[in-house]
């Protein structure tokens, strides 16, 4: 069984933290590679977005409100050889950020066992497992995990907790 943490990040100014060098999500993405030894693939809008977090906000409600699915940088040539995907994302609006569910349209998940967790501060999950589900397809998405950005750094054990399940 082959696994994979597929996930977008945003390094910046963030809320409740201060300016970060590497975002939220990807703080909890590299807990659960040192916990699993699973292969990582960030996700990389083609138009980075702003550092600036109330740009930022301004950028994402723009997208949201127009419907668009911005572009990605590259796609994982090898997705049909993983078996499971953790799927990992802040939480935007209380949804999936549009540049992942643009990264999402792009494969078949079927057969595929995924595992979402997100950052945020207050939204936990949102919608979000429920988007997932209806987006992938064949595909068993498994119950996420939720930090808030501002416990992320001391969040190693409760991601810990959670891959046991």
């Amino acid at each position: 069984m082959k696994e994979i943490i597929i996930y977008f990040s945003r390094a910046g100014e963030n809320y409740n933290v201060g300016d970060t060098e590497i975002g939220n999500t990807e703080v909890i993405a590299n807990y659960i590679k040192e916990l699993t030894g699973a292969d990582m693939f960030k996700i990389e809008p083609i138009n980075e977005y702003p550092r600036n977090y109330d740009e930022c906000i301004r950028v994402t409600k723009e997208e949201l409100d127009r419907g668009l699915r911005p572009g990605v940088k590259r796609y994982l040539d090898n997705f049909d050889e993983y078996d499971t995907i953790y799927l990992g994302y802040p939480i935007w609006w209380g949804k999936v950020p549009l540049c992942v569910d643009n990264f999402i349209a792009h494969y078949n998940f079927s057969g595929k066992t995924v595992k979402p967790f997100c950052t945020h501060e207050g939204n936990g999950l949102g919608t979000t497992v429920y988007e997932l589900r209806k987006m992938m397809h064949g595909a068993d998405i498994k119950d996420g995990f939720e930090v808030e950005g501002s416990k992320v750094k001391n969040a190693k054990a409760l991601v810990e907790e959670w891959l046991k399940k």
